[in-house]
């Protein structure tokens, strides 16, 4: 045994952490925006290829935030639609450990970690501005009641937009021209009665201006804060603004919140769904691809949508400006995504919609709903200039979940333990050594994916049903329609090729990597019995170990987060061998985290529940399924369980603990079998290399 103390590294110095100036954090999340429609990404590809056939659209403010920062061009949202997507976002939890997934709209918010109450407990003001769709109900009541995970539940101090998912599908919310009138609310009320004429993209920009404007004045003033804006468009009904974008941007340009019901905006005049952008009421293109014959106006609804982007590139730029004239934009971190690939909804009558006049999809191929490239690739940018290279690509893979970590370290801390993502700082500054993402996606529909011509005949028309996708390394594993465990994961090189047309299944030299994909799927996630799959009731495959002795390792770091930490920027201040995971023969001091590390033997195959028991904070993972969560809300003393089905063999085991000034270190960890009923894990079964 070792007790000893090292010197502290990044994130673990308290005193450190308090005082390095965090930034403020900005999150802008789009609705159906296609990795193809932004400039910076595809579309200035199209412009300068100029073929009249294939017509374009720009985003000059967003490629301007992309030249000032980074752009992440192999970024994946969580999961092909809404709902799921966002909830692995604000969690920081893969598909295969979100509470939300499918199309479960409206479901609540699992009540743990979020980006929001992270940052509110290390000193963030927080908001949510726009689309939620994640409170747990479709009713409401006076009390809030029925709405248990309202955002003002969730970690945020202030909300603005619509609760309900449905109501996403419409933009102008008192009029509801396509879908109907919608409600509005202001934390916990109704406000919509005010609102004429209010475009919704222009509402939530006027809205979010006003609140960064208050965090820099008065008694919020110095104080960091975090938003989370989520607009609601491109998605479903192509509604038009009421009218261009006002002149100026900014603090004294730009869209601007009046506050008087009836003229809560300053674009709340006019005549709403009416105004399309100049550059494209008047744009033209070959429509039969023969130059010889004149060229034709684009259809009305493409006029729409090509509208519509460039009214969130202004909300943009808008929202860029105002930090600049706010003097806070050099230590602002902002990143511009979306929630998934582009849809093909119209919601106008006798006027649909196809993702491939844009090629909105980009290089790749799939829809919105297709874990295929096309429905997981995301236009992401990221600026932060007192830290991030102007005019930076990162070129590695990354996933939604990610941010939820970068987050936390740049202001400070390390993330929360039950996190599936790593920290992209180092990625983004270039300083440091960057962690692997673990890129991981599974959902379930029953539609087909289209059947565009741009797309390679292997992906049209396909039939979804059971989806699932992993990424390792530069090849994706891809599985549809699946029906067991055994089915084989088709492989694609997508740096090579990004249509995925070349399955690589079949080569002899990818007879091992199959192997590792079935394997590894199972590994990275724990059943949801709302969301069943057909290898739910599949046994994790166990690993090859070799050379193997009794004991786990257990390492002692120095903790500074109101949580339990990851411990990967974290360095050890004292380790050792232990037989079990146990304090019995570690000296312990103040407020620090254990980790117990190492391999346990599985005697049969079958379903083994897990107990702990402990009186401090304690989070359970084998391989890197989340076992057992004893961090947020855990009562000190009671018993938790977690049930994995395992194969025979052996199996990687993490335990963390965290102790406490004020407590006593005590920690059981108890199992039961196929043939054994509950007993504490004998020491026996614990192994190291």
């Amino acid at each position: 045994m070792l007790v000893g103390a090292f010197p502290v590294t990044y994130g673990q110095d308290a005193a450190l952490a308090q005082h390095i100036q965090k930034p403020n954090i900005i999150f802008i999340l789009t609705d159906d925006l296609g990795y193809g429609d932004v400039g910076v990404f595809f579309q200035n590809q199209r412009q300068n290829i100029n073929d009249r056939s294939e017509p374009w659209v720009l985003t000059p403010n967003l490629d301007k935030m992309a030249a000032d920062g980074a752009v992440l061009t192999q970024h994946y949202a969580a999961a092909p639609v809404c709902a799921p997507s966002r909830a692995s976002l604000l969690t920081g939890l893969s598909q295969g450990h979100a509470n939300v997934r499918n199309g479960q709209f409206d479901k609540a918010l699992t009540d743990n970690h979020t980006m929001a109450n992270v940052l509110k407990k290390v000193g963030y003001n927080t908001a949510a501005i726009g689309k939620w769709g994640l409170m747990g109900s479709n009713r409401w009541s006076e009390n809030g009641d029925s709405w248990p995970a309202h955002p003002l539940n969730r970690g945020f101090d202030y909300y603005y937009g619509y609760m309900r998912h449905v109501d996403g599908h419409e933009h102008y919310p008192k009029e509801g021209l396509y879908r109907g009138a919608k409600e509005v609310y202001e934390n916990k009320n109704e406000v919509s009665k005010g609102l004429d004429k209010c475009y919704t993209g222009d509402l939530w920009t006027a809205v979010a201006k006003k609140w960064i404007v208050e965090q820099t004045q008065g008694q919020e003033a110095g104080q960091p804060f975090f938003l989370y804006l989520a607009f609601d468009t491109p998605h479903a009904v192509l509604e038009l603004p009421t009218q261009a974008y006002p002149e100026g941007r900014g603090l004294n340009g730009g869209l601007q919140w009046i506050g008087k019901p009836g003229e809560m905006i300053n674009t709340a005049s006019g005549e709403i769904d009416s105004w399309v952008h100049p550059d494209y009421n008047v744009a033209t293109y070959d429509n039969d691809n023969d130059p010889s014959s004149p060229e034709v106006s684009w259809p009305n609804v493409y006029k729409r949508y090509a509208t519509t982007t460039r009214r969130l590139d202004n909300q943009v730029g808008d929202i860029m400006q105002l930090l600049a004239d706010l003097d806070i934009d050099d230590n602002t971190l902002v990143v511009f995504s979306s929630d998934n690939g582009p849809s093909i909804e119209s919601y106008l009558e006798n006027e649909p919609y196809e993702a491939n006049f844009f090629n909105s999809f980009g290089p790749f191929n799939g829809i919105k709903r297709d874990v295929l490239e096309g429905g997981e690739r995301v236009p992401t940018v990221a600026r932060w200039p007192n830290r991030i290279p102007a005019g930076r690509i990162v070129s590695s893979p990354s996933i939604s979940y990610d941010w939820l970590p970068t987050f936390t370290e740049a202001a400070g801390y390390p993330a929360p333990i039950n996190g599936d993502g790593v920290s992209l700082i180092p990625a983004l500054t270039g300083e440091g050594q960057s962690e692997e993402s673990m890129i991981y996606v599974e959902y379930s529909q029953s539609q087909k994916s289209p059947n565009y011509e741009e797309f390679a005949p292997n992906n049209r028309n396909r039939l979804r049903k059971e989806m699932q996708m992993m990424r390792l390394g530069n090849i994706v594993g891809l599985r549809y329609n699946i029906q067991s465990a055994n089915d084989d994961f088709e492989l694609y090189n997508v740096i090579t090729d990004k249509q995925q047309a070349n399955n690589l299944a079949g080569n002899t030299n990818m007879v091992g990597l199959q192997k590792t994909f079935k394997e590894r799927v199972l590994q990275v996630r724990m059943p949801n019995a709302t969301a069943k799959r057909p290898y739910d009731e599949e046994m994790v495959p166990a690993v090859a170990a070799i050379g193997l002795k009794n004991g786990l390792k257990w390492s002692a770091y120095t903790n500074a987060a109101p949580w339990l930490p990851q411990i990967h920027s974290l360095s050890s201040k004292a380790s050792g061998i232990v037989a079990k995971p146990s304090f019995k023969h570690i000296k312990t001091n103040g407020k620090e985290i254990y980790s117990f590390q190492g391999f346990i033997k599985v005697p049969a195959d079958g379903e083994y529940s897990f107990y702990v028991k402990s009186e401090n904070k304690t989070f359970l993972r084998i391989h890197d399924a989340s076992i057992i969560d004893a961090d947020y809300g855990y009562t000190y003393g009671t018993t938790k369980q977690g049930t994995i089905k395992l194969k025979q063999g052996y199996h990687p085991i993490k335990i963390f603990y965290g102790s406490d000034d004020h407590r006593i270190n005590r920690l059981v960890l108890s199992w039961s079998g196929p043939s054994f009923s509950k007993e504490e894990v004998p020491e026996s079964v614990f192994f190291i290399r």
